[in-house]
């Protein structure tokens, strides 16, 4: 059985064969629009509201839910028909409103500090899973609008290819967010890359990087082994030539792992080859990983030495780090085993390639 937001426009005109033509714009609007349950859209008979809600259950059902930052930050964890947990996280600020949404339950990444890489892989999640952890933020946002859309909660977006695109179309054309404010992550799927650069949406690109050289970004994120930095660094130029979007690399600083000069110089030689805006993000601690987050007055010194190497960075404030607010923290507080953390190191040969 479908969910509420698994069927497009032209579905819900097959399901509402029977009504008049006018119908469909009133279910659509009360949906997306307005983001109203079929039970609460008073435009439509009484009969073909229970209808609705009985043919078209929500496919995510809560399993907790966690408020901090004096209610700017929200979390949740939900439950799918099949068992598998997922989450989503709101994040208010002074200028806008993010929800942060998951693509698949789990993730087969295996990145050795996310907490979702260290529970593995469970399934894909449908476009109407993904576009509904959305409404229901921009429910929960008002009187404020949701204004951001960033694909960076749990699993890997681009290996779910075609169910995200399907929720990045109907984001941007049902909800109305343009496609500047959506944001597709990836670890460096090179071929999601060049798909996504080839779409008529542009949206924005954010490549979790955390290592510009391939022996330690083998160890940190292992898809490295398949698309090496060279190869990665070529998809993300034709993005940029392509798309004319903004290209971001995200940085997970790990005491004592990536936090050193030579870092600081490898990330702002590849940043630099590719035009790339550098996100700073003090690592959340994280159940089962033996190293903690760069300490904050080191962050701001790599911070400052990527700006005096020519590179735009900013550091990002971590956010509901005492409700478990990193990837998949929430699910694996109480599943946590140890996990192998990588040497801390002192090379002084190894250089990033942007050929």
């Amino acid at each position: 059985m479908p969910t509420r937001y698994d069927l497009d426009r032209e579905a819900f005109a097959d399901l509402l064969s029977g009504e008049p033509r006018y119908r469909v714009d009133q279910v659509w609007q009360g949906l997306y629009e307005h983001h109203t349950d079929p039970a609460d859209i008073t435009n439509l008979p009484k009969a073909l509201r229970a209808r609705l809600a009985d043919e078209l259950p929500l496919a995510l059902e809560p399993a907790a839910e966690s408020v901090s930052d004096d209610g700017d930050t929200v979390k949740w964890l939900w439950r799918l028909a099949d068992g598998a947990a997922v989450e989503t996280v709101l994040m208010h600020y002074p200028d806008r409103s993010t929800v942060c949404v998951s693509s698949q339950a789990g993730c087969a990444m295996a990145c050795s500090f996310c907490a979702t890489g260290q529970a593995g892989f469970e399934r894909h999640m449908t476009v109407g899973e993904i576009v509904e952890q959305v409404v229901i933020a921009a429910r929960v946002a008002k009187p404020r609008r949701l204004s951001n859309v960033v694909f960076m909660g749990m699993g890997e977006p681009l290996a779910n290819y075609d169910a995200t695109w399907g929720a990045v179309e109907r984001i941007h054309g049902a909800l109305g967010l343009s496609a500047r404010h959506i944001t597709v992550s990836t670890v460096g799927v090179v071929p999601g890359i060049e798909r996504i650069t080839q779409e008529s949406l542009p949206v924005n690109l954010a490549v979790s990087l955390h290592a510009a050289n391939d022996e330690l970004r083998d160890e940190l994120v292992p898809i490295n082994r398949r698309y090496p930095i060279a190869r990665l660094l070529e998809a993300c130029r034709r993005y940029v030539d392509t798309t004319h979007r903004r290209l971001s690399f995200e940085w997970a600083l790990i005491d004592g792992v990536n936090d050193r000069e030579q870092d600081a110089q490898e990330l702002a030689v590849a940043a630099r080859a590719v035009r790339a805006h550098v996100n700073l993000i003090p690592l959340n601690p994280t159940p089962g990983y033996a190293v903690r987050g760069t300490p904050p007055a080191r962050v701001r010194e790599f911070r400052d030495r990527l700006e005096e190497l020519g590179v735009n960075a900013t550091v990002r404030r971590n956010r509901g780090t005492e409700i478990d607010a990193a990837c998949g923290q929430l699910r694996a507080n109480h599943e946590a085993t140890p996990v192998r953390a990588p040497r801390r190191r002192t090379r002084t040969s190894t250089s990033t390639s942007t050929s």
